[in-house]
């Protein structure tokens, strides 16, 4: 599949420059007829009967060997969810922090991870995003760090397999921006959360935790689909691996959806992201001051970033703004093209 072939498959990417994936990223045809499929049968068919829980289960099954196989796990690590929010408080909750624990992260993290972390109880530790000031930062009381892959603000790329083995710590690796974006091994992580709707193009409220040892971590978040069997006092036997984790619900057309958004994505997709992030920095790099970042996601500083962000939008280029940061953030996909960075550059 060519470039053009395979950008052809996003019907947005026909009007606008849509450089927002770190947020939502754009949804391409055979997604939303996959969606629109699953749609249809439940209105012809209906939500009952063992055919209908048999055709969902299977999807969930087929949908957790597809992200396993992205991030380089066995399938029974892999739990589904409907965030990365989501996988850190599955974690957060399971792993039994107290008050007397510390938890180190940085000064650069979403709330996603560090609300889940302050809901804790643990003394959260708070360095700045650097290899060496997170060592710095643990103490003997640290019984784990929880970073993200690459920061949303910058597209900075933290070194999680090295912090692992200089702290010889548990890591719990926020996904959101890496997972789809960049090549990411989760092999030797302790956990990882990935976001379905963000890199992966997939539906909303779409996502996966991978739990390296499943039963060393409790399941304090029980979910119906989490269990093998139950009593009527609410005791129960928890799924094998990391199915014990399984979340939530998750519609068939969000499941079809999101096993068809993976199927899109060409073996070129991170080259070709990495190349074009690297073109829109060189574009921007005249104009504006570009914040050091190495991933998929631009960011630049500006006065008025409301502003800056609604008057390319009035131009039909698509960015956001970082709130509290002075800072615009341009996502770079495998879909964008060379005349969306022009437009933006031409824009700005």
């Amino acid at each position: 599949m060519t470039f053009e072939e395979a950008r052809s498959l996003f019907p947005v990417l026909e009007r606008l420059a849509y450089l927002n994936a770190g947020t939502f990223g754009p949804l391409a045809r055979p997604t939303l007829d996959a969606m629109h499929a699953e749609l249809r049968a439940d209105g012809e068919r209906g939500r009952i009967g063992a055919e209908y829980f048999e055709r969902m289960l299977g999807l969930r099954d087929r949908l957790r060997e597809a992200l396993a196989r992205l991030v380089g796990v066995e399938p029974e690590r892999v739990a589904l969810t409907s965030s990365t929010t989501d996988g850190c408080n599955i974690v957060l909750a399971g792993f039994g922090l107290g008050r007397e624990d510390e938890v180190v992260t940085t000064s650069q993290e979403h709330f996603g991870l560090v609300g889940p972390l302050h809901a804790s109880g643990a003394r959260v530790v708070v360095a700045e995003p650097d290899p060496e000031a997170i060592v710095a930062a643990v103490t003997p009381r640290t019984r784990l760090l929880a970073v993200s892959q690459v920061l949303w603000t910058s597209g900075r790329v933290l070194p999680v397999h090295e912090l692992r083995e200089r702290t010889g710590l548990p890591v719990l690796v926020d996904g959101a921006q890496s997972v789809g974006a960049i090549p990411v091994d989760a092999h030797r992580l302790d956990f990882l959360t990935i976001s379905g709707q963000k890199w992966l193009c997939g539906p909303d409220a779409t996502g996966a935790l991978v739990v390296a040892d499943p039963e060393a971590l409790r399941v304090a978040r029980p979910s119906y689909f989490g269990q093998a069997s139950f009593e009527l006092d609410g005791s129960f036997e928890p799924r094998p691996g990391a199915a014990r984790f399984d979340s939530t619900w998750l519609a068939p057309a969000s499941l079809a959806g999101l096993l068809a958004a993976l199927d899109v994505a060409p073996e070129w997709r991170y080259e070709r992201a990495a190349a074009q992030a690297a073109r829109c920095r060189e574009l921007l790099a005249p104009k504006v001051e570009l914040v050091p970042g190495e991933a998929t996601l631009v960011a630049f500083r500006a006065e008025e970033p409301a502003a800056v962000v609604a008057a390319l939008a009035a131009r039909g280029v698509l960015v956001r703004e970082i709130p509290g940061t002075g800072l615009v953030r341009v996502a770079c996909g495998w879909w964008t093209s060379d005349g969306d960075l022009e437009r933006l550059a031409a824009a700005l």
